[in-house]
């Protein structure tokens, strides 16, 4: 039985007892009026006749107003749950939660559902998450051509299973029923969140793909140039507009800075206003221009050298380049993993905020001595770095390692990955000393270094070595 349906019984029952309650009130008034005729008809032609009336009056209304106040009390005294269970079962179910549930564990649900665009569809719906006593927190709606997508943020209790929530959705109408756990930041409304993404896109442009990621849930994403490191053309485009491709699961958007920006999510197809939320974040971040944060930290090493570690981008590409014609082979070999005369090649891709974070450290004469990059890989993120012959061995690589690991945690990134060489001994001391779980895969003679930032193992791609040129 539906809340409705027990909602309109209980108003039959209440209505027929209504009815009672005045058929009985009005025969009794009619005894009352007989029986004062009576007895007026007796005692009025009595020697205390006047008398008897005024205390017969005075009884009568001080009768009626004793029932007046015994009605009154009763009919607005909460109702006792012998009366009132269909209608406590139904309020409790409409909030989600019973009095044996109230103080029990629950858990926040995401889901979306696609219902037909017609009158009372989301309110079946509605009612059968009642049903399983889940309370709705936030509802967003996304209009389409053939119905209308309904996405939801819910608490439920701990015991609800994924597979009966979908199924009960499904009796109630939807179609392409999608869950997934939630955490408290989903809490957020969604004017609130664009707002935020906004925010951190325009005081960073790293921050594009992290915002999209973040906007548009468990997606890959990908920043392709137009044109490769070695200079050649690589095709990479989009319309200004931007287009959705492969059953609306691929989108790919003008990369303001030339090339294209590939947001695929092959599990849950993009609606057009999770479309037209993305088309904006990238046009705010083109008006904007090339931009990254101009804070700085000064250090001072063990020896007594202060250095400074600062935000690197394209502007810096000059001073990289001397730093590496002052790198030996080694160094520049244990860093590209190829020809040594190829390094120079990959630095205008490295530091554009597009594909990742660089930090860079200059000495007290502002000469830059290190480098160390946080790059965006899809969906996995790769940590490199590069340390002057002369600089080497005095804690500065572990300086920025430590930092581009704290970078990626505020990114939301689940683990970071470091592509190197078994003899490259500092690189993997500076792992070490993350004091993070770790994993060590040889792939092709490469080592492959992954460090777990939540300590939950992650996949990882079948190749990997190589991928520091980037």
């Amino acid at each position: 039985m539906t809340d409705a349906t027990s909602a309109k019984s209980t108003h039959r029952r209440h209505h027929r007892h209504h009815w009672r309650r005045d058929l009985v009130e009005l025969a009794a008034l009619f005894t009352a009026v007989a029986v004062a005729d009576a007895v007026a008809n007796t005692v009025v032609h009595g020697p205390d006749g006047p008398y008897l009336l005024a205390v017969s009056a005075v009884v009568l209304i001080a009768t009626a107003a004793f029932h007046t106040w015994w009605a009154r009390r009763h009919s607005h005294a909460p109702p006792t749950a012998s009366h009132t269970g269909a209608d406590a079962g139904g309020g409790r179910e409409a909030t989600g939660s019973t009095g044996g549930e109230a103080a029990g564990e629950t858990v926040l649900w995401r889901m979306r559902t696609t219902v037909r665009d017609e009158p009372g569809s989301l309110a079946a719906l509605c009612t059968a998450l009642a049903h399983l006593r889940v309370d709705i927190l936030t509802l967003q709606t996304h209009p389409l051509a053939d119905g209308t997508v309904d996405e939801f943020l819910l608490r439920a209790p701990a015991s609800l299973q994924a597979a009966a929530l979908t199924r009960e959705v499904a009796a109630a109408g939807g179609t392409g029923t999608w869950t997934e756990r939630a955490d408290a930041h989903d809490l957020v409304d969604t004017p609130t969140r664009m707002l935020g993404l906004a925010t951190r896109t325009a005081l960073d442009a790293a921050e594009l793909p992290l915002a999209l990621r973040q906007l548009l849930g468990r997606c890959t994403i990908h920043s392709l140039p137009a044109v490769s490191p070695t200079g050649r053309p690589t095709g990479a485009t989009a319309p200004v507009e931007g287009v959705l491709e492969d059953g609306e699961t691929v989108m790919r958007l003008r990369d303001p800075n030339g090339g294209a920006i590939t947001v695929e999510r092959p599990y849950l197809p993009f609606t057009p206003t999770e479309f037209a939320r993305a088309r904006a974040l990238v046009e705010l971040d083109a008006r904007l221009g090339p931009r990254i944060p101009r804070s700085q930290d000064v250090l001072t090493l063990p020896e007594g050298n202060e250095i400074t570690v600062r935000r690197a981008d394209q502007g810096d590409v000059g001073a990289a380049r001397a730093m590496h014609e002052r790198c030996s082979d080694r160094t520049l070999g244990l860093r590209y993993h190829g020809p040594v005369g190829d390094a120079g090649r990959y630095l205008n891709h490295l530091l554009s905020p597009r594909f990742g974070r660089t930090l860079a450290v200059e000495t007290a004469s502002g000469r830059l001595v290190a480098l160390g990059h946080l790059l965006w890989d899809g969906d996995e993120t790769e940590v490199a770095l590069i340390v002057e012959d002369d600089w080497q061995r005095r804690g500065i690589g572990t300086e920025l390692l430590r930092r581009l690991v704290s970078l990626a945690r505020e990114a939301g990134c689940e683990s970071v990955y470091a592509v190197t060489q078994s003899s490259n001994t500092g690189m993997v001391a500076a792992m070490r000393g993350l004091n993070l779980p770790l994993d060590y895969q040889i792939e092709e003679g490469t080592l492959v270094i992954t460090a777990r930032l939540n300590g939950v193992p992650v996949p990882r791609p079948q190749q990997r070595a190589g991928r520091g040129r980037h």
